[in-house]
């Protein structure tokens, strides 16, 4: 059985994000999609708990994935899973040049460990996490930008 391991703060999960789960999805037999802590990331919109639940919410049609929360290192979650793929979408050149040294490192950490890099779709390479949140602190509207449960959430916080 193939497993791959889709990484993120997810902080909100976008629509960008879920067409990249759906797509792994499709590639490989069960996909788990961690909720990394990032201490770099000062001021989180949302609780590592709150980002886990609205992945939940928003990847519940889709039978092989898996959402959990993880605050150690990615290689240690792969090697926990026994997984030797992670799955990362690019946006662009320096998504790229970024997410390539990523995947150095965590093969240093563990050898046996592939990063496959999958191509944002046309529709998603224009924005991030950084640009939904800066768009919801001025209340713009969401329903282009994240799934259904972000979007209820964000309702229920007005």
């Amino acid at each position: 059985m193939k497993t791959a391991i889709y990484p993120g703060s997810f902080d909100p999960v976008t629509l960008g994000h879920l067409d990249i789960i759906r797509r792994a999805a499709a590639c490989f037999d069960k996909v788990y999609v961690c909720v990394m802590v990032n201490a770099e990331k000062k001021n989180p919109m949302f609780t590592p708990q709150e980002r886990l639940e609205l992945i939940r919410r928003s990847v519940a049609d889709i039978p092989n994935v898996e959402a959990e929360l993880w605050s150690g290192l990615l290689a240690d979650y792969a090697v926990e899973r026994q997984s030797r793929i992670l799955v990362k979408g690019l946006r662009h050149a320096t998504d790229f040049d970024q997410e390539y040294q990523m995947a150095a490192i965590n093969k240093g950490l563990c050898h046996d460990l592939e990063t496959v890099f999958l191509p944002a779709s046309a529709a998603y390479q224009h924005f991030s996490s950084t640009m939904v949140r800066e768009m919801i602190r001025y209340g713009q509207p969401m329903e282009k930008y994240v799934p259904a449960a972000v979007v209820d959430e964000l309702k229920k916080r007005q």
